[in-house]
């Protein structure tokens, strides 16, 4: 059976500014890569933190089928939203803790519809350091950011 990965990233230029996300999903199997498919997309005015969220959810959003993936970010927002705030933000009617909105609360949301379907790993790596598929995510993102950065 293939093992999933989605390594996911987003950018921006000024934040807010133009923004794009991008997703290297690969399938291994013996170690070896059997399938690959890139994803990449932007809006003309955004933050960094909601172009990290829309990567992690076209990642789930592109599965055909219930799926077991790990999603590899280096946004430790997305990561540590989804695996621990998000609990007590839904508790809380999508409060903070300090009785505040939940900042891209809809994109929270539909993160936490997508991943329902799916057995999710989340994992952190540290971005820019190196990691080849993180900065292929990381090419993908600022891919997904040009025609928008261009429009300026």
């Amino acid at each position: 059976m293939a093992k999933l990965h989605a390594y996911t990233d987003g950018a921006c230029s000024g934040n807010p500014g133009p923004g794009g996300w991008g997703v290297l999903m690969r399938a291994t199997e013996g170690g070896k890569t059997v399938k690959e498919r890139e994803l990449s997309g932007g809006e003309a005015a955004t933050t960094n933190n909601r172009m990290e969220l829309l990567a992690a959810i076209h990642a789930l959003e592109a599965l055909a089928r219930d799926s077991e993936i790990t999603i590899v970010t280096d946004s430790a927002y997305v990561k540590n939203g989804v695996t621990s705030w998000i609990h007590g933000w839904k508790r809380n009617g999508w409060m903070t803790a300090a009785k505040k909105p939940v900042k891209n609360v809809e994109l929270w949301q539909r993160l936490d519809a997508a991943q329902k379907r799916h057995k999710v790993i989340w994992e952190w790596v540290k971005g820019h350091a190196g990691h080849p598929e993180n900065e292929r995510a990381d090419e993908l993102a600022r891919a997904g950011m040009a025609p928008f950065k261009s429009a300026r």
